[in-house]
């Protein structure tokens, strides 16, 4: 297959699950061409492996130089597929394609704002000239399903996979300073001040715990000391053990010397990366049951998953983890066990590759 990609490839960290499909599809024979930022870091490794890279990315939405840019290249190109990743990408690249025989699939990473009464949504996902979506988690696969009135573009779950080695670390950050005893269970929240969190009630959990329960709590994102939050610690019982860490940028080092990843999230996610970079360390998880991350933990038998917005339920998921150590160790192998199988990269590949054969035989 010819398969054209646009997509921002410039940092390694963030896109390496995405870039990581087009390698796999390269080693497998396919002919890869990316469209993205000169600058982006992952230029390199894409051409290691014989991929063509374009440094080229659409600035600015419904630009006429930019659509006839890739109109040219997709019939010069003469491709199977044309996979896109981003807004920019969407607008650009789908009237690029019209009136060309190629497979036109975009890609959506993460639940809410789809309704069918959105004027945007058919200038990308519900475009006449959009063939298929590929959705991270199956919750985004159902929201489409709800709202599209067309049988004729197809809504495919692909999950993006991963490799347990891209998040592994040796040093351990050291939380000497705030740590209050050595063998108290770490729990560790990594997330930005945003409502979809859920932060307020992993805070209003720790109202549940008792004074002299053996833990900490570690809060590392930004804006963690707002008002709302700190009136919530200075009136828990445990507020002593209570952390905040701000943003770090060593966020793998400090998971890395935690016992637990807590999650608290409302909605609007997909699977949650920081669950899996945690859950890659070998780390326990502690997550809500939102649609996003449906299917990344199994409770029981690789982490925990209590309701959303139920402090009363998080404080229960952590106890278990405080007074059953024992689960921190046979849970964290679980989930770094789930993440190397179930949610691998080279599973990741072979759908891409199937669901596009699919395609392109219709």
């Amino acid at each position: 297959m010819k398969i054209l990609v646009i997509s921002n490839f410039r940092s390694i960290v963030t896109v390496r699950p995405e870039a990581e499909i087009f390698i796999g599809l390269a080693k497998k024979g396919h002919d890869i061409t990316v469209m993205t930022y000169e600058d982006s870091e992952y230029i390199p490794r894409l051409k290691e492996h014989g991929i063509n890279v374009i440094p080229f990315h659409p600035s600015k939405k419904r630009d006429k130089e930019s659509i006839v840019f890739i109109r040219e290249e997709l019939i010069k190109g003469d491709y199977d597929i044309f996979q896109m990743y981003n807004s920019l990408a969407y607008f650009n690249g789908v009237p690029a394609a019209k009136g060309l025989p190629v497979k036109v699939i975009l890609y959506r990473g993460y639940t809410g704002n789809i309704a069918w009464y959105d004027p945007f949504i058919y200038l990308k996902y519900f475009n006449r000239r959009v063939d298929a979506v590929i959705c991270n988690v199956k919750a985004i696969e159902e929201l489409f399903r709800k709202h599209s009135f067309s049988n004729r573009i197809i809504f495919k779950t692909i999950n993006k996979g991963h490799e347990v080695s891209w998040y592994q670390v040796d040093e351990k950050a050291d939380l000497s300073e705030y740590t209050q005893n050595t063998d108290n269970v770490k729990f560790i929240c990594t997330a930005n001040d945003r409502k979809m969190k859920g932060l307020k009630y992993l805070l209003k959990a720790t109202h549940y715990l008792e004074k002299d329960a053996p833990f900490e709590l570690f809060l590392a994102g930004n804006n963690m000391d707002r008002p709302e939050f700190l009136k919530l610690i200075n009136e828990s019982p445990v507020k002593d053990k209570i952390h905040i860490l701000g943003f770090r940028k060593d966020i793998l080092e400090v998971e890395n010397n935690c016992d637990v990843f807590v999650l608290a999230s409302l909605y609007g996610e997909s699977i949650t990366k920081a669950a899996i970079e945690a859950m890659a360390l070998g780390k326990a998880p502690l997550i809500t049951d939102i649609p996003g991350n449906k299917k990344l933990v199994v409770s029981g038998e690789s982490g925990i998953v209590v309701p959303k917005a139920n402090a009363k339920a998080l404080a229960d998921g952590m106890k278990q983890y405080i007074y059953n150590p024992e689960l921190i160790t046979q849970y964290g192998k679980a989930a770094q066990n789930r993440i190397q199988t179930v949610f691998h990269t080279s599973k990741t590949v072979e759908e891409y590759e199937k669901f596009y054969q699919e395609l392109i035989s219709v």
